[in-house]
Formats: C-alpha cells, sequence, structure tokens
C-alpha cells in the first residue's frame, strides 16, 4: 500500500532535516533513505526535494556545498545548521502533538 503524498508532503522539511541530523548527504541518497526507511511506500518527487533544499537554504537551516562522490562525480551536500536543528525540533514536536491529535480523533473504540 503506498501512503498519500498529502498525509506526508507538509512534512517535508522535517523529515529532511531529521535525516541531515545524521550526518551530511546529497539529494539522491536522501531520497533513496526515504523510499527504503518507508518500505518503498513513499518517495519524494525530485522537484518536491529540491524545491525543500532551496527553500531550506535560504531559511538558514541548511548548507549546500560541493564534494566527490569517491568516483570522480561532483555532488551538492547539504549539512544542517544550528538554525535547522532548532527548526527541526520544533518541526518534531509540532509532528507529536498532530500525531496525537489525530490518534484521537480517529479512535474507534466506543466509550466505556
Amino acid at each position: 500500500m503506498s501512503i498519500a503524498g498529502d498525509l506526508i508532503r507538509g512534512h517535508t522539511d522535517a523529515i529532511i532535516l531529521a535525516r541531515l541530523l545524521r550526518g551530511d548527504s546529497y539529494g539522491y541518497e536522501i531520497n533513496k533513505m526515504i523510499s527504503t526507511l518507508s518500505s518503498g511506500r513513499f518517495e519524494l518527487k525530485e522537484a518536491t526535494l529540491y524545491t525543500a533544499f532551496k527553500r531550506l537554504e535560504e531559511t538558514g537551516c541548511i548548507r549546500s556545498y560541493w564534494g566527490d562522490s569517491g568516483a570522480g562525480a561532483r555532488r551538492r551536500y547539504y549539512t544542517i545548521t544550528p538554525e535547522g536543528r532548532l527548526t527541526c525540533e520544533k518541526l518534531l514536536e509540532e509532528w507529536k502533538e498532530t500525531k496525537e491529535i489525530m490518534d484521537k480523533l480517529l479512535e474507534t473504540e466506543e466509550w466505556k
């Protein structure tokens, strides 16, 4: 079963920042990890991913730099900034609150 993009799309920044908390990475690698962790049920479209990188860079949450992959290819890597760490913490707290509310709203067990 594939996850509806609308359910996750609003959390793209949080997903990217959370991945970058684990270390610097480049777009394809981040998207591959998202696909792997979701067992192939979710993948960001390339345009969505790079629009998010641009937005996060403009707001000072991430920085980019050019690096070599070891196979001679140059890749644009992204690193999280201190501002990005704070933003990620805030977004994760918002996610936890949203999840808690949704769990309550979707509870189907009758009141006792």
